[in-house]
């Protein structure tokens, strides 16, 4: 049985709406400037929208100067007749659009694959198999800042400073040298409005003169990996867990600011990374969460479940993680039960991603339930067994788990997914969880009416902005102001400082672009896939290229019904 269904009729049910909603953004958007007048199959937009009654001009194609040219009356009032009356079409679309929604337990495709070739499965622990709650975060923060405060002497005001939830989103640049966070695009420009030094976002001006324009360029980017090093001076915040850090580093530069303490922004990010890292690498997070695992883990029930169907379809399934075997093992016997090592045929922790996808050197090596290290080569990854570093070579030879039946899902793009969908041919899920609430978000009507009427004023302008004439460009600026207007709200309905992860204004951001080329599919947790049977074949849809008209309607990641034999539901 399918797990998705869509009957003909559910593409066809509102076949006028889709014809019309296709013949506005031709309209809006035709090649070259040309605006092709046709009142025969488009009755629907009245004549007033595009020629004036009064003047005679043959039915065909007009240039919008020369319909201004042949026009007698008001110009101004002209511009705004078909400003009124594109805005009215607009509105009348809105129902049609908003019938359409995202559904967010979708799985998406950047590359098509088929589950039907799958034979191996393997997961990423922390915010894979994992959720944690939004506790974690606020954990994290306070620990490192007690320790940039005991042990690398920061001023006890700090502890004013509490964790601030959603200040700031993952993807986010870090500019080492002068201590700004920002959202940088898929070609390397700055949005403006969401840079920021501490916890205040800097103006617009500042930053072009810092940066000669909003350019960023490629030499002082982050390493392949979102690092700074080698003289880049730029740091890429990829992981969920560097929430925490990015929020910490605004504090600690807000307070020092505040108090006008001069200090060395080098110093600060490198005591704040290092900090950040004790965190994890003492183990006080592990241990903590140990300690209370129901306050910090959630829908142990949904990972749970998909085990479960992998397991009884004979799938194979491995575990690769950076975390430790005694946090892994707590956390396991949670989610699913003291038995959690029968699903698996490997289990690898301290894995140490993501050099472990290119290091040789170093060898697994077995690890006891007690955690103790054992000395003994390893000839076979053995069920059961647990093992410690290793190497992807290694496990391959050992395995023979190479090629694209093998599927990876992980929640860091670098450190996941990287090197197993460029170097080892793997295919690669990106567990996205910031995708849930982005797509309600997308699914509201505040955001269906203004995107669709912020395109059609796009639209508007790029066809009007022949008319040169003070009069002309008076009502343009207008238009240009409203729609700079709704820009900042789309913006601001994601997150009040740096918008959507997966946008800048109109272009994809910098994460966006690594997302769609590491990752074959992604989604908003695993759970997603138990909306879906092991054959299925996962499309990604046709987004028309630029110089491409959009003559197909998308249905790709409509609001489709599941039909699926699992009641449950993923993560809010």
């Amino acid at each position: 049985m399918p797990t998705l269904f869509l009957p003909l009729s559910n593409l066809l049910r509102n076949q006028e709406g889709f014809k019309r909603l296709f013949t506005h953004f031709k309209y809006l958007h035709t090649r070259g400037g040309i605006w092709t007048v046709n009142t025969t199959s488009t009755p629907w937009i009245s004549k007033s929208a595009l020629v004036s009654r009064r003047r005679e001009v043959p039915v065909g194609q007009l240039t919008a100067r020369n319909m201004c040219t042949s026009f007698s009356g008001d110009k101004t009032s002209w511009l705004w007749s078909v400003y009124n009356e594109t805005k009215q079409q607009t509105q009348d679309l809105i129902p049609v659009i908003s019938k359409n929604f995202v559904n967010p337990d979708t799985i998406f495709a950047n590359n098509q694959m088929s589950l039907q070739d799958i034979e191996i499965y393997g997961f990423d622990y922390d915010y894979t198999l994992a959720f944690y709650s939004s506790h974690l975060h606020t954990l994290i923060f306070n620990i490192a800042r007690d320790i940039l405060i005991h042990e690398h002497r920061y001023p006890e005001g700090l502890r004013e400073y509490d964790y601030i939830p959603n200040f700031v989103i993952r993807g986010l640049h870090y500019d080492v040298q002068k201590a700004l966070l920002m959202k940088i695009d898929a070609f390397h420009y700055i949005q403006l409005g969401t840079v920021y030094r501490g916890l205040n976002p800097v103006p617009e001006k500042e930053v072009i003169a810092m940066y000669e324009g909003s350019h960023v360029p490629l030499e002082i980017m982050s390493d392949f990996y979102g690092k700074s090093s080698h003289g880049h001076t730029m740091k890429q915040f990829m992981d969920i867990f560097s929430l925490p850090e990015m929020t910490l580093l605004s504090c600690v530069s807000d307070y020092f600011m505040k108090h006008n303490i001069d200090y060395e922004p080098v110093h600060l990010y490198k005591d704040v990374k290092e900090a950040i890292g004790d965190v994890h690498v003492r183990g006080i997070m592990y241990r903590a969460v140990e300690a209370d695992i129901e306050k910090y883990i959630c829908y142990a029930e949904q990972t749970h479940a998909v085990l479960r169907k992998l397991s009884e379809n004979g799938k194979k399934m491995f575990l690769i993680t950076n975390s430790p075997f005694d946090f892994v093992d707590r956390g396991m016997n949670y989610i699913v039960g003291k038995d959690w090592r029968d699903l698996f045929d490997v289990v690898i922790v301290q894995a140490d991603k993501p050099g472990f996808f290119n290091d040789r050197r170093k060898p697994f090596r077995r690890v006891t339930d007690k955690g103790v290290l054992l000395w003994d080569r390893i000839h076979h990854l053995e069920k059961g067994q647990i093992y410690k570093q290793g190497n992807l070579y290694e496990f391959l030879r050992l395995t023979g788990w190479r090629g694209s039946k093998v599927l990876y899902f992980g929640d860091h793009i670098y450190s996941d997914l990287a090197d197993l969908t460029l170097k080892h041919g793997w295919r690669t899920g990106a567990i996205i969880p910031e995708l849930r609430k982005e797509i309600k978000i997308m699914n509201t009507e505040e955001y269906v009416h203004t995107m669709t009427w912020l395109q059609a004023l796009t639209g508007l302008l790029e066809h009007m902005q022949v008319h040169r004439d003070s009069a002309s460009q008076m009502v343009i600026q207008q238009w240009i102001n409203e729609r700079e207007e709704m820009r900042l709200r789309t913006k601001d309905i994601f997150n009040a400082q740096f918008g959507s992860l997966f946008r800048t204004y109109h272009n994809p951001t910098y994460f966006t672009r690594r997302l769609s080329r590491f990752a074959d599919i992604y989604m908003a947790s695993l759970s997603c896939l138990l909306n879906y049977d092991l054959q299925h074949t996962f499309y990604p849809r046709r987004t028309p290229l630029q110089h491409e008209s959009p003559i197909w309607p998308d249905t790709g990641a409509m609001n489709i019904p599941f039909q699926s034999h699992s009641t449950t539901t993923g993560p809010e």
